[in-house]
């Protein structure tokens, strides 16, 4: 359960929370020009784009959760159990990549989500897991610039790349049900409501926000959808990154999951573990953790970006306090 938001204001703004019933124990990580990224089918890409973004790092290497490149390109994998289909089967027409891959892949080479379409045009996702004890994740990919938006899903009919007007993504059901069921909230309004009980007299609302009675509170993937959309395309915020920074992680928090409100089906707490807005234009991660709310930044341009060796921050956990007295 997680949900990704993409916000543009005078810079481009990518955000997501995670939503984990278990620790999967993640740093911020760049992977500078020079690291090279080896593929199981394809060849060593040793010089590529920089990238910053939440990881595990196995046997050196990276594995993404959300990320953005130098060159504001960013990408969000979410959970979509049950519909994600990865085939055993290679294409010997195309470039066959396994999607643990793919943050590598698509950012490494890509500055815009139509450069990202042409490569995927040509490129066939297969089941080849990290390693024996760590199979593959059942995902589907938010995948956004400052002009657009897009999810790609590959399903048992393919791989698909569809355009995201909206800009949020869940997880299940496909996201072509997402689209349609936005059309049952067609009413919802952030203004005062008109009262159509035309013929009653003395019919007000008894208090503001009523204009949106209706919009879903509850955190199944589809309600979090339709809540993350509502609020994203009537944002209101100022154009400055202080500003564009609070309202994307206000976004993020009103489908952040309090822990103990949903338990997982082992009677686990699934919780928002850390949510993050990324600056693409800048090239600055922020993030903050379910038990440290202050944010912590990470500048991907204060580093050497044409290093070999990757770049790890450990997470700040532990709850800082800015005491006044």
């Amino acid at each position: 359960m997680c949900t990704s938001i993409a916000m543009k204001t005078s810079d481009f703004y990518f955000g997501r929370t995670m939503d984990l019933d278990y620790e999967f124990h993640t740093s911020v990580v760049i992977t500078p020009r020079n690291y090279p990224v080896t593929f199981r089918r394809s060849s060593v890409l040793r010089r590529h784009n920089a990238i910053i973004g939440m990881a595990s790092v196995l046997d050196d290497y990276p594995l993404y959760a959300e990320a953005a490149n130098e060159k504001g390109l960013c990408m969000a994998a979410l959970n979509f159990p049950d519909n994600a289909y990865y085939p055993d089967e290679e294409d010997p027409r195309k470039t066959n990549i396994s999607p643990f891959e793919l943050f590598h892949w698509i950012l490494g080479q890509c500055g815009t989500v139509e450069e990202a379409r042409r490569l995927l045009d040509s490129t066939h996702l297969v089941n080849i897991p990290f390693s024996s004890s760590l199979p593959l994740t059942p995902l589907h990919w938010h995948i956004a610039d400052q002009t657009c938006s897009a999810t790609l899903e590959n399903t048992r009919d393919g791989l698909h790349l569809y355009d995201n007007s909206v800009g949020v993504l869940t997880n299940n059901p496909a996201f072509h049900f997402q689209l349609t069921n936005l059309c049952q909230y067609m009413n919802l309004i952030s203004g005062y409501p008109r009262n159509c009980f035309s013929e009653l007299e003395g019919i007000a609302p008894f208090g503001q926000g009523l204009g949106s009675f209706g919009l879903p509170g509850d955190y199944s993937p589809s309600s979090r959808f339709v809540k993350a959309a509502y609020l994203l395309l009537n944002s209101v915020c100022d154009k400055d990154d202080s500003s564009s920074l609070a309202q994307l992680f206000h976004l993020l928090d009103s489908v952040s999951i309090v822990k103990g409100s949903v338990l997982s089906q082992r009677d686990a707490c699934d919780m928002t573990t850390y949510a993050c807005c990324i600056n693409a234009t800048k090239g600055i991660y922020y993030y903050k953790t379910y038990t440290n709310s202050q944010f912590t930044a990470v500048n991907l341009r204060h580093e050497n970006l044409n290093a070999s060796t990757l770049r790890i921050f450990p997470l700040s956990i532990s709850q800082q306090i800015a005491w006044a007295n």
